[in-house]
């Protein structure tokens, strides 16, 4: 039986179909969870984003058309709204909370310590502080690039910039990669 297409489970899902949405998410939410789990570096901040880019989703089904086969990249600028969103509601939370001068010490979170203790948290943690040393626009390019393995037409997608503006910020970003002794690392993982 041949698998469909996103862009079929799409239209079927926009048409009420939920079984044609429900293999959508099986088929991407990892790839999203992944994606959100190495912007925030929390497993639970990128359960509840993956949940919530999922009910976009779900209730834009029927006005969003894709213009590629895959959902992915669409998926993946969502994912970053949403992160973004998330980001900044908490900052705002922050400063009014500092603003009642109620936070009066840096309380330490249980589940950072928890979660420091798994190898796997501290490489991305790694990865992320020497990503820190790129540009907001490389630091994407190698996020959907090398991590979430896009090419650089769904990129562009995923964006929302022409093909050779993602072409010359991967340059960049290979670039100051080199220099930062990083890229054989990160090429690996292309």
């Amino acid at each position: 039986m041949a698998k469909s297409s996103d862009r079929k489970l799409w239209e079927r899902a926009a048409e009420g179909d939920s079984a044609a949405f429900a293999e959508l998410y099986d088929r991407h939410s990892r790839a999203i969870y992944n994606f959100l789990y190495r912007r925030t570096a929390s497993w639970s901040d990128a359960e509840d984003l993956t949940s919530a880019v999922f009910l976009h989703a779900w209730r834009r089904r029927t006005e969003v058309v894709l213009d590629r086969e895959s959902a992915l990249p669409w998926l993946y600028r969502v994912a970053e709204y949403t992160a973004r969103n998330e980001w900044r509601s908490k900052a705002r939370y922050r400063r009014a909370i500092a603003a009642a001068n109620l936070l009066t010490e840096h309380v330490r979170d249980h589940a950072d310590e928890v979660a420091g203790r798994i190898d796997d948290d501290q490489q991305i943690s790694a990865a992320r502080e020497a990503l820190k040393r790129l540009s907001k626009q490389e630091r994407e390019i190698v996020e959907l690039c090398f991590w979430a393995g896009l090419d650089q037409q769904a990129a562009a997608v995923a964006l929302d910039v022409p093909i050779g503006t993602v072409k010359s910020r991967l340059s960049r970003a290979r670039k100051h990669l080199r220099e930062l002794n990083l890229v054989p690392s990160m090429e690996a993982q292309s």
